[in-house]
């Protein structure tokens, strides 16, 4: 989890620090040349490299909270699973569990609802804006992590 942390704070993005938008989500992959797309699918949503290009997929179905848990899921096997060369395919919620599945979570979740908020904020009221899955699975990763 250590060399996670440090990959990730040389992004500067405010991850863990203020929770992150789909602006930024957006924003971030514009910077990396990543096409992402909304599209109705089985799968919540899956990450493509191959033929240098970047292409993120994510469910249209999702409710809004859940998209963005997705989209922040699949930037972080971009930014940390990815293959130097070569292709590369990751799908969320397909497949068993992984440590780069558990560690794209950490990313995602933690990019939503930062520590502060967590500690600071009313839980009924991240429950509404997030829903009780994802904060339910915030919590474990800040009893787990101390993230």
């Amino acid at each position: 989890m250590r060399f996670l942390l440090e990959k990730i704070s040389k992004l500067n993005i405010g991850w863990n620090e203020r929770p992150l938008a789909e602006c930024d989500a957006h924003e971030f992959c514009s910077r990396l040349g990543v096409v992402v797309r909304e599209l109705p699918m089985a799968s919540d949503g899956f990450y493509f490299h191959a033929l240098d290009r970047h292409v993120i997929a994510v469910n249209s179905r999702l409710s809004p909270p859940l998209k963005l848990k997705v989209l922040f899921h699949e930037i972080a096997h971009l930014l940390f699973h990815s293959p130097a060369s070569g292709p590369a395919a990751a799908f969320h919620h397909i497949g068993r569990r992984t440590r780069q599945e558990a560690e794209a979570d950490v990313f995602a979740l933690c990019a939503l609802i930062p520590r502060h908020q967590l500690q600071m904020e009313n839980p009924s009221e991240l429950i509404e804006c997030f829903g009780a899955e994802l904060f339910d699975e915030r919590v474990t990763i800040f009893r787990s992590h101390g993230l």
